[in-house]
């Protein structure tokens, strides 16, 4: 489970050998061994020996803005493997192998957008027609990404077009299926221009704690990317690697507006745009728990949603090794 801290003045500590939470509405306790990770959306107190029990028990603690974007964490000091791995992913960023990886990705997630569509068109029979214009036109993308060839640095701008592109005609279709009240003009990020945008931008950022939580216990480098461009303090390789996960969020947040589970009452004007509120965070923090938990099929097993953003990791990880 995740332990979700967004009540200003909760209180963390440790109660024998249990996690102890206390705010102005109620007090709980929970058992490490339930808690996978630890996230603070606000104003809260947390004790030393709160933060150490979480470190024994490989815990992380997240810390996210209002925009649910992680701008801190607290995580034991050890290498998650052997640093081979590193050197690896730092070799193959500039050939052929990175490319491949690369492409590799980026075709996961339009298959992901394009089978999302196709779900939601079987239970919208009057937009059919229109979903599969959409759907070609992710497929026609998709095919245009798995013909190219080259290295990252010469195709790095190519894929980002058509990965654009892609989110382009994705988004569009996502408005098109939305009820009037809640159709959106594409992306907007901090802050979201709207409702749609608001929730998604929420559901990404504890996406994108769950992915660098997963490279660093798998060995990855978080900031040493195949697509994106290597910056001073920018994890490259979490926003490579994410890009197979969106599609968590998305199911998440349509599935949200379709069973009307949405109220205006969950936002909050700020300048420029909206921002989720603490009711608005809970919500939306509660369907996409449950919709990690659900169960999918792997490489011949059942997993958890939540589970294959670390078996990708070693996955990827252990491809490295084993190429070297």
């Amino acid at each position: 489970m995740q332990l979700v801290i967004n009540t200003p003045g909760s209180y963390l500590r440790i109660k024998e050998g249990n996690f102890f939470i206390k705010n102005e509405e109620k007090f709980f306790e929970v058992s490490p061994k339930k808690v996978q990770s630890i996230m603070v959306t606000t104003m809260a107190y947390l004790t030393t020996d709160a933060i150490k029990l979480a470190i024994d028990n490989n815990i992380d603690v997240i810390f996210l803005d209002d925009f649910g974007d992680p701008f801190g964490r607290v995580w034991h000091c050890k290498l998650g493997s052997t640093t081979a791995i590193r050197r690896r992913q730092i070799e193959i960023a500039g050939n052929i192998k990175g490319t491949e990886m690369a492409k590799e990705w980026i075709t996961t997630k339009l298959e992901n957008q394009v089978d999302f569509l196709k779900r939601l068109k079987n239970s919208r029979p009057a937009k059919e027609e229109d979903l599969d214009g959409y759907i070609t036109g992710l497929e026609e993308i998709k095919n245009k990404l798995e013909a190219i060839s080259g290295t990252t640095e010469e195709l790095r701008g190519t894929i980002m077009g058509l990965e654009g592109a892609a989110g382009k005609i994705y988004f569009e279709a996502l408005s098109f299926i939305m009820p009037d009240r809640y159709k959106f003009e594409g992306r907007s990020k901090m802050p979201a221009k709207d409702e749609f945008n608001c929730l998604l931008n929420y559901a990404y950022g504890v996406l994108y704690s769950m992915v660098e939580k997963a490279c660093i216990i798998a060995g990855l480098d978080p900031y040493v990317g195949l697509i994106h461009t290597d910056h001073y303090n920018k994890k490259s390789m979490v926003f490579d690697l994410i890009e197979m996960y969106r599609i968590f969020a998305e199911e998440t947040v349509v599935y949200l507006f379709s069973q009307r589970k949405v109220k205006q009452e969950y936002f909050d004007q700020v300048p420029n745009g909206l921002t989720l509120n603490k009711e608005g965070k809970a919500v939306l923090i509660e369907a996409l728990n449950e919709n990690l938990d659900k169960t999918i099929r792997y490489r011949g097993r059942n997993i958890k949603k939540r589970d294959l953003i670390q078996f990708d990791c070693h996955r990827i990880a252990n491809s490295l090794i084993k190429d070297e």
